[in-house]
């Protein structure tokens, strides 16, 4: 795989769609056999080859829209095309099921292992381009360029990731790797964004397990501040704040979920959710594609573990639930890779068994999140429920 360092061998095989969409299939070992053909009379992608509109027009004449909130900083991404996006099908017209018996779908192949393409339906969309201010100075904005790809981790459409074997898992961190490094190095790419959503609490509206990539035209806010405090801890301190944050963490001890040789989850002090892991390599690296083989190596059994703890802090181990979450990768933006440290974010909305933590009045309104779980208790509980 051009760009990345992998240790196993994974076949990565490129195809198009209908509409004129990158596909990939990832494959263990040798690549496999299968019919790549799109044969859905689908009209040529707007902005994509074929399409008499042109490259100026990338999602149609509503396409997405970056702009700037002058009072705080934030790029907000309008995308009002999106609307008309596939929502909750049936199982037997789901979109990310291999195309089997006459029925269709974005994957041509009657049969995948980890499947990636662009998004039919994306948030971003077209080659990147400078942001330019309005007149007055006031207002920035900007065609919202970028790419969104979905990932398909199984053919399975009843599965979860938590249901992978390490094999599979690593497929899909290969998988990750790959394309953070092909997105990357997209001109005008500020950061890219590998995560998942599960669980229609959540908001999920394909159930097939999947997860999304982005790539970004900007440094998402989020990790505008992460930049901004690591900036500040190290003219006070002359230190990275991550590599402080983890070692405090190891060596306090009691928010600790699950340690290996190279990697450790915690519960962090300021918790915003009822269940937040954090996931660190112990070596600080910039983004996935910095990973050494024993951190890739390690990696899938660990992060198999916490989606099946997960899994079981509302179910029991012999019929664990399925716990909706978000699964978030947090990689260095361009140009600030010396200090942000590469890192998983796993948290869920659920509380209890019955009740779910909804953003009211405090954290929608100012972004000021109260947990009702002590980061301690989560911590405990993330524990009992080891394998």
């Amino acid at each position: 795989m051009a760009g990345t360092t992998l240790t196993q061998p994974t076949a990565r095989t490129a195809t198009t769609l209908a509409d004129g969409r990158q596909l990939i299939y990832y494959d263990s070992g040798a690549a496999v056999p299968r019919d790549t053909v799109d044969r859905r009379p689908l009209d040529p992608r707007p902005g994509g080859p074929g399409d008499p509109g042109g490259p100026g027009d990338p999602v149609g004449p509503a396409g997405p829209e970056v702009r700037l909130d002058p009072a705080t900083g934030a790029w907000v991404t309008v995308a009002a095309h999106r609307q008309a996006r596939t929502y909750r099908p049936p199982a037997e017209e789901c979109p990310l099921c291999p195309s089997r018996d006459g029925r269709l779908s974005e994957i041509p192949a009657a049969d995948y292992q980890v499947a990636v393409f662009e998004n039919r339906f994306p948030s971003l969309a077209g080659p990147p381009a400078p942001l330019a201010g309005a007149a007055d100075g006031l207002w920035t904005s900007g065609p919202g360029a970028g790419r969104c790809e979905v990932v398909c981790f199984t053919a399975d459409h009843d599965a979860s990731f938590a249901d992978l074997t390490p094999e599979r898992a690593r497929l899909v961190l290969d998988a990750w790797t790959d394309r953070t490094a092909e997105l990357s190095a997209l001109p005008g790419v500020q950061q890219v964004y590998c995560f998942e959503n599960r669980g229609a609490e959540i908001g999920v509206t394909l159930a097939h397990p999947h997860g999304q990539i982005y790539a970004f035209p900007f440094t998402t806010p989020r990790t505008a501040r992460m930049v901004a405090r690591a900036a500040e801890h190290r003219a006070a301190t002359g230190r990275n704040l991550f590599d402080d944050l983890l070692a405090a963490e190891r060596a306090h001890g009691e928010r600790v979920v699950l340690a290996g040789r190279h990697w450790t989850a915690f519960v962090p002090f300021a918790a915003r959710w009822p269940y937040e892991v954090h996931l660190f390599p112990h070596r600080r690296v910039p983004d996935l594609t910095a990973l050494d083989p024993a951190q890739r190596d390690e990696l899938p059994g660990l992060y198999l573990e916490l989606l099946r703890r997960f899994d079981r802090l509302f179910g029991t181990p012999e019929a664990p639930g399925r716990t909706p979450y978000i699964s978030a990768w947090h990689q260095a933006p361009a140009g600030r890779r010396d200090e942000l440290a590469l890192h998983l974010e796993l948290f869920t909305i659920r509380r209890t068994a019955d009740k779910l933590k909804y953003l009211a009045g405090v954290e929608s309104g100012m972004d000021a999140f109260v947990n009702d779980v002590t980061p301690e208790d989560a911590a405990r509980r993330l524990r009992e429920v080891a394998s």
